[in-house]
């Protein structure tokens, strides 16, 4: 019996940036931080022979890459990543890993403390 599962991989990054908006824009347009957190998901068939979809220790290796250009900088200067919204940081992630040749079929960010989450479906 074959399955199709999805496996992933959380991760966090701290870092600072600020957003040009109308609603609480006080708070936003001064240079902030968050703690975020990250979720990968690669999904895919069983391999017979190992029994895994993927090597976890694979998206961890792929996923400490992308944290290393995020975790403790400064969002608004990370080269290719845009205005620093939850959605362009799924964006980000999902093409960063992308690169290095993974195929997420979900990348997850959110900011625990304000509740807020965004969620990038690939096919």
């Amino acid at each position: 019996m074959t399955s199709t599962l999805e496996i992933s991989q959380k991760f966090y990054f701290d870092a600072a940036h600020r957003l040009l908006r109308d609603i609480e824009a006080e708070g936003s347009r001064r240079i902030h931080g968050h703690t975020y957190h990250a979720e990968v998901a690669v999904r895919g068939n069983t391999d017979p022979a190992t029994g895994m979809v993927m090597d976890l220790g694979l998206i961890r290796l792929e996923v400490e890459k992308v944290r290393a250009l995020l975790d403790h900088h400064f969002l608004d200067e990370v080269a290719g990543l845009g205005i620093p919204t939850l959605e362009n940081l799924c964006t980000f992630i999902a093409k960063q890993m992308q690169s290095y040749g993974l195929q997420p079929c979900r990348v997850s960010v959110w900011r625990e403390a304000l509740g807020d989450r965004c969620d990038l479906r690939l096919v």
